[in-house]
C-alpha cells in the first residue's frame, strides 16, 4: 500500500497549517492508515505559535518534529510527492502558489485565524483548541477518503465538498 503525503499551507506556518500536519498525523497513525501530513508557509514564521503546540500536545499529538517551514523546500525535484495540498487560510489560496512536483490535487479549507484573538492565555488557548477541533473534523472526513483508488478528479469534488461542510 502507498503512503499519501499531504501538504498543508497557510502563510505563516505557525497556527492552522501547524494544527492541521499534527492533527492528520495523529489521526492517519490512530486508525493505521498510510498517510503522512506535512505543513508549509509561503512566509513561514520563525517557529510554531506555543498555543498551537498546547493544543495540540493536550490531545496527544507529537510535537517535537513540528517546526515553520518555507513551501518552496516541496518543490524541489528530491523533496517527497504530494498527493493532496490543502491550504487553511485565505491569504494562502489567494496567493500564486508554486510548482508541485507530481501535480497534486489542490483544495482550499478557510479557517478563521485563532492568532488573531486577543485575550487571556485561557481564551487564546481556548480559541486554538476550537481551531484545532474544527480542523479535525474535516480531517475525519479526509481519512475516510479511499485515496488509493479514487481518481484525482473525484478527489478534487470530495475535497472542495469537505471544505463547504
Amino acid at each position: 500500500m502507498m503512503t499519501h503525503n499531504i501538504l498543508i499551507l497557510c502563510t505563516h506556518n505557525s497556527a492552522r497549517s501547524i494544527l492541521a500536519e499534527g492533527m492528520l498525523n495523529l489521526m492517519a497513525q490512530r486508525e493505521h492508515r498510510n498517510i503522512r501530513a506535512f505543513s508549509a508557509g509561503s512566509t513561514p514564521a520563525t517557529a510554531p505559535n506555543p498555543f498551537a503546540l498546547k493544543a495540540l500536545s493536550a490531545v496527544g499529538a507529537d510535537v517535537s518534529t513540528l517546526h515553520s517551514k518555507n513551501w518552496d523546500e516541496f518543490t524541489q525535484p528530491e523533496a517527497e510527492k504530494m498527493r493532496v495540498v490543502i491550504t487553511v487560510c485565505d491569504n494562502a489560496a489567494n496567493e500564486p502558489c508554486p510548482f508541485w512536483p507530481g501535480a497534486p490535487v489542490q483544495a482550499h479549507w478557510g479557517f478563521p485565524d485563532p492568532s488573531l484573538t486577543e485575550g487571556n492565555e485561557e481564551t487564546k488557548l481556548r480559541a486554538f483548541d476550537l481551531t484545532r477541533q474544527a480542523i479535525a473534523y474535516k480531517l475525519i472526513q479526509l481519512l475516510h477518503i479511499s485515496l488509493d483508488t479514487m481518481s484525482d478528479a473525484d478527489l478534487r469534488i470530495v475535497l472542495a465538498r469537505i471544505g463547504e461542510s
